[in-house]
């Protein structure tokens, strides 16, 4: 809104307040529209001026469940583009899922990704020991910057959120091994004015995806875009007590920086109590195995989950067969014989998850809070199945 559009506004609802209703009706208050359609009214008609940000058009409801929330499944690898000389990279997402019967509410609720964004770079933060120099303190460093969902997140039981971190289009459009994201249930990360703003990762996202989809970011690193590791993210969803996601991501005493590097936004990360935590993966580098090391401590992740990226992989987590199973309304609507691992890593279950979703089974998913026995490598996302 300019700033004459501004003032005829102001002198409008001042004339409101008054008692000469004949000098208010020669007024009109003028709405100019970004379609190019205006909206005109006398300003007798107009009761109350009012500027209501989108945020509080959401109503806050309390936690339900947090508990049961757990990544499903990270496809971040990217895929084989058609002519077959390259990979497209912008076409990440982390799926979500409530492993419960009953509803999910979440009230400031975070993605973060630990430090070094790959598996096999090189990690200073152990002690002679060998222990990371943060698991006495209680924390997790999370890099660069954030992500938070900026309403609180409904989840129904046994329901799953996608969550696409760049490219919130139709990405088959140009590549056809990669994912349709313009889907109006599906949420994105976009968030141009927090400085994640490089348009290769972060085109407007599709029309069908409504704005109260968007995560907000916090972003205190050195990137024009979240660097989510293509190979071997260890990412985690957390949620703040006490603080929004905002204020304790831009509290400078919650500022760390890894082992021996100076202390600059390139090695910028926020301490992430681990009591927050909800739930977290530790993916390893299939390609360098003998270079990786853990980031998240064992409290967290017990183990790893190898991931081999550039071909449209994606790892998935496993189905609690004995728990699926004894669902009475499972009935019938289990399908076995699932065949979509790699290499040897599969789910030992034998259900295929996702094909007993579309016939409407509930399924419950390993958490052990290690992936090496929760997940399993994937020929590709789910959602292009």
């Amino acid at each position: 809104m300019n700033m004459k559009h501004i003032i005829t506004t102001l002198a409008a609802t001042a004339l409101l307040t008054g008692t000469n209703t004949a000098k208010a009706q020669s007024w009109k208050l003028v709405i100019n529209k970004t379609d190019g359609q205006n909206i005109e009214l006398l300003t007798t008609e107009v009761r109350d001026i009012q500027f209501v940000s989108q945020d509080e058009e959401q109503p806050t409801l309390p936690d339900e469940n947090v508990d049961q929330l757990i990544i499903k499944e990270i496809y971040c690898g990217g895929c084989p583009k058609d002519d077959g000389n390259d990979v497209f990279q912008q076409d990440k997402c982390i799926v979500l899922y409530n492993n419960c019967p009953q509803r999910v509410v979440a009230n400031n609720l975070c993605i973060g990704m630990a430090t070094p964004y790959n598996s096999n770079a090189a990690n200073d933060n152990y002690d002679a020991e060998g222990n990371l120099v943060y698991e006495a303190e209680g924390f997790t460093p999370a890099q660069n910057g954030i992500w938070y969902f900026p309403h609180s997140l409904v989840v129904e039981p046994f329901g799953s959120v996608v969550v696409n971190l760049c490219g919130a289009i139709d990405n088959t459009q140009t590549y056809s091994q990669s994912v349709n994201y313009a889907n109006a249930n599906y949420y994105c990360m976009y968030d141009p004015e927090s400085g994640y703003s490089q348009t290769n990762y972060y085109p407007t996202p599709a029309d069908v995806i409504p704005t109260s989809h968007y995560l907000r970011a916090v972003k205190y690193g050195q990137a024009t875009a979240w660097p989510f590791s293509q190979s071997s993210p260890a990412v985690f969803i957390y949620q703040t007590q006490q603080a929004t996601p905002a204020e304790h991501a831009m509290n400078a005493d919650n500022m760390w920086y890894s082992v021996g590097k100076p202390q600059t936004t390139v090695w910028a990360c926020v301490k992430v109590p681990n009591e927050w935590i909800i739930d977290a993966v530790e993916g390893f580098n299939a390609t360098a195995k003998s270079d990786n090391k853990k980031r998240l401590t064992a409290e967290l992740d017990g183990g790893y989950i190898y991931h081999t990226f550039k071909l449209g992989h994606a790892v998935y987590r496993n189905v609690d067969q004995e728990s699926t199973e004894a669902l009475p309304e499972n009935k019938g609507l289990l399908v076995y014989g699932y065949n979509k691992g790699v290499d040897g890593s599969t789910d030992p279950s034998g259900i295929d998850a996702e094909a007993s979703l579309r016939k409407g089974a509930h399924i419950i998913y390993m958490d052990w809070n290690n992936s090496g026995t929760d997940f399993h490598e994937r020929q590709q996302c789910s959602l292009r199945d």
